[in-house]
C-alpha cells in the first residue's frame, strides 16, 4: 500500500452501551469468581497458557503511514513476553477444539498509556486469536454465550431462549464448525487481532504470521498437554519467529469497525509487515524457565494497555475495557513485570 490509507473510519456507540458493558463485565467477573472456587482457574477466559521471553524488531524502510507509536523508529528492538493459550475459562485438554490465543507484552514502550493509573508504564500489549474474525456479533451476545457454556448440555436451549432459535442455529454451527486444517502447533499457526485498533489517524487489524510452516504430516495434539509440550520442545532446540503485519481500514462495508463477524479480507486490504517477533532458544523446564513462566502467568494482558495512538476500537473492544479490568482485579494479576 503505497498511498496513505483511508481515515474515514468511525465508531458507533449506542447511548445505553456503557451500562450494558459494565453489567456484562460483572457477569464475567462473577463466573470467574465461581470457577476459581471450584476449579482453581484464575482467568475468566484463556485460563490455560504458557509464557516465554521474546524480542520484537521494527522493520526498516516502513512507509510513513506505518511509522506509528512503537513502530516509529526503524530497527528499534523491544524485549517482550509472549503467552500462548487455549481460549476456555477452564484448564482443559489441548486435544479439545478451542480458540487459541497469543498475547504479547512489549517492554520499554514510551508514551502515555490509556488505562487510568498505568499512564506512565512502559509496556504495550497486543492480543490475538487463531481466527481472522469472530462469529459473535457483539459484547451482549458474547456474555450470553459464555454464561450458557457453563452448562454445556443446556447451551443450545439457553442460547435459544436468549437469542432466538434462528440466531442460535447460526451461532452453534459457526462455533462447532471444524477448521479446514487442524490446529497442530502454536509455532506454525497464524494469529489475528480479529478486532480493530486505532493506528494514529488510521484503523487497522494486525496479525502474527509464523515464519515456520506446519509439516505435511503434522497432527492435532494427542495428549492433554500436547500443544504446550510442543512449544517447550521446539524452543529447547531453536527460536520461533513471527512477522507482525497490519492491514488498514478501507470502508465500512469491507472493513467495518463495529461488526466483528466480517473478515477483513487480504484481497481488499493487503497486510504489510511492520516488525518481527522472535522467541529465542530457551528451556521452560529449567529453574530460570519455570520462574519466567510463573512471571508471565501472573501478568495481565489487556488490549487497552496501549499508547493512545493504538487505542482499541469497536463494541467488542470497548467491552474489554471493562471486562479485562475486573478480571485482573479479581485474580490480583501483576499489571507489569518487575
Amino acid at each position: 500500500m503505497s498511498t496513505a490509507p483511508s481515515t474515514d473510519w468511525r465508531e458507533e456507540i449506542p447511548a445505553d452501551e456503557e451500562e450494558r458493558l459494565i453489567r456484562g463485565a460483572e457477569t464475567l467477573r462473577d463466573l470467574q469468581r465461581a470457577r476459581k472456587r471450584s476449579e482453581k482457574s484464575d482467568r475468566a477466559l484463556h485460563a490455560k497458557g504458557i509464557g516465554f521471553s521474546a524480542e520484537l524488531t521494527v522493520g526498516a524502510d516502513l512507509p510513513e503511514h506505518a511509522r506509528i507509536g512503537p513502530f516509529a523508529i526503524s530497527g528499534k528492538k523491544y524485549g517482550a513476553y509472549v503467552r500462548f493459550s487455549n481460549g476456555s475459562g477452564k484448564r482443559g485438554s489441548d486435544k479439545r477444539q478451542d480458540v487459541r490465543g497469543m498475547a504479547v507484552k512489549l517492554l520499554g514502550v514510551e508514551g502515555k498509556k490509556l488505562i487510568a493509573g498505568m499512564e506512565d508504564e512502559t509496556t504495550q500489549d497486543f492480543l490475538a486469536i487463531a481466527t481472522p474474525f469472530t462469529p459473535i456479533r457483539d459484547a451482549d451476545e458474547f456474555v450470553t454465550l459464555v454464561r450458557a457454556a457453563e452448562t454445556p448440555a443446556l447451551l443450545p436451549l439457553k442460547l435459544a431462549w436468549a437469542l432466538g432459535l434462528g440466531r442460535t442455529i447460526e451461532l452453534v454451527k459457526a462455533l462447532t464448525k471444524k477448521p479446514a486444517t487442524p490446529f497442530t502447533s502454536f509455532a506454525t499457526s497464524r494469529f489475528w487481532s480479529a478486532l480493530p485498533i486505532q493506528f494514529g489517524p488510521y484503523a487497522i487489524h494486525f496479525s502474527f504470521v509464523p515464519r515456520a510452516a506446519a509439516s505435511a504430516d503434522a497432527q492435532a495434539p494427542t495428549t492433554d498437554e500436547g500443544l504446550m509440550d510442543d512449544l517447550v520442545t521446539r524452543l529447547k532446540s531453536g527460536p520461533i519467529a513471527f512477522d507482525l503485519q497490519i492491514q488498514y481500514f478501507v470502508d465500512t462495508q469491507k472493513t467495518p469497525i463495529e461488526d466483528p463477524t466480517v473478515e477483513w479480507k487480504e484481497s481488499d486490504s493487503p497486510f504489510i509487515t511492520v516488525a518481527t517477533l522472535v522467541l529465542g532458544e530457551q528451556d521452560a523446564t529449567s529453574a530460570e524457565g519455570i520462574k519466567q513462566s510463573e512471571l508471565v502467568e501472573a501478568l495481565s494482558f489487556d488490549p487497552w494497555h496501549a499508547v493512545a495512538a493504538l487505542r482499541p476500537l469497536g463494541n467488542m473492544m470497548r467491552a474489554r475495557n471493562h471486562a479485562y479490568r475486573l478480571s485482573t482485579q479479581e485474580r490480583g494479576a501483576s499489571k507489569e513485570p518487575r
